[in-house]
């Protein structure tokens, strides 16, 4: 755990540095954002632009550092929490790599962004199958419904579930860096469902076990 929490911090300050570094070489108005064609459709000055992202990060470290102490069922998130901390430093760096793209763009070595994102995605959604396989309930991490919360059986088995289609979307918007033209379909659409089927399998299966439950039992 502490060694995944000093890797985090790192990752931080590196994107820190690196936007401190490119600062005096980028134009006053930085690309900030990409339409599905992989075209810039936005733009902000370039203090936000450096500093936006590492600011984020920083933020969500700390809520990440604070989760496993203020979740009511933290003894939960004990038990899964080296899945915890590796996705934790997963998300530092998918975030430090956005930060990368995004300075080399402005700095004129203008990657394909229809061939970065569906690959950093696709592994985000991948590691995020293994995250809530192991997950246990709790009130941050996982496929939080009503029904799940409700019952650790209804938990277990949707998330069993759910990890399965977020690996399967993982490896589906990877994909989509071979077809740059439909790309973000690659990404949204295998992990919409992947998010939506779980939800409504948990309440038929939260339904099921009820009605299978002698009253008073």
């Amino acid at each position: 755990m502490k060694t995944a929490r000093i890797i985090s911090w790192v990752v931080v300050l590196l994107a820190f540095v690196a936007g401190v570094l490119v600062y005096p070489r980028l134009p006053e108005l930085v690309a900030s954002h990409w339409n599905e064609l992989g075209q810039v459709d936005g733009t902000m000055t370039r203090l936000w632009g450096v500093f936006l992202v590492p600011l984020m990060m920083l933020g969500m470290g700390l809520m990440f550092l604070a989760i496993p102490f203020i979740d009511p069922l933290k003894h939960n998130i004990a038990a899964f929490r080296p899945q915890y901390d590796r996705f934790v430093v997963l998300i530092m760096v998918f975030m430090l790599a956005v930060h990368v793209f995004t300075l080399l763009w402005n700095l004129g070595i203008e990657i394909s962004i229809n061939r970065f994102m569906p690959l950093a995605m696709g592994l985000v959604f991948f590691l995020v199958g293994d995250l809530i396989r192991n997950a246990k309930r709790n009130f941050f991490v996982g496929i939080r419904t009503p029904w799940t919360l409700s019952n650790d059986v209804v938990w277990e088995k949707t998330h069993r579930l759910g990890a399965v289609l977020f690996q399967i979307s993982g490896v589906v918007a990877a994909l989509g860096a071979l077809f740059e033209r439909f790309s973000i379909w690659f990404i949204l659409a295998p992990v919409s469902a992947a998010g939506l089927i779980p939800t409504v399998y948990s309440y038929f299966e939260f339904r099921r076990l009820e009605r299978a439950t002698p009253p008073g039992a």
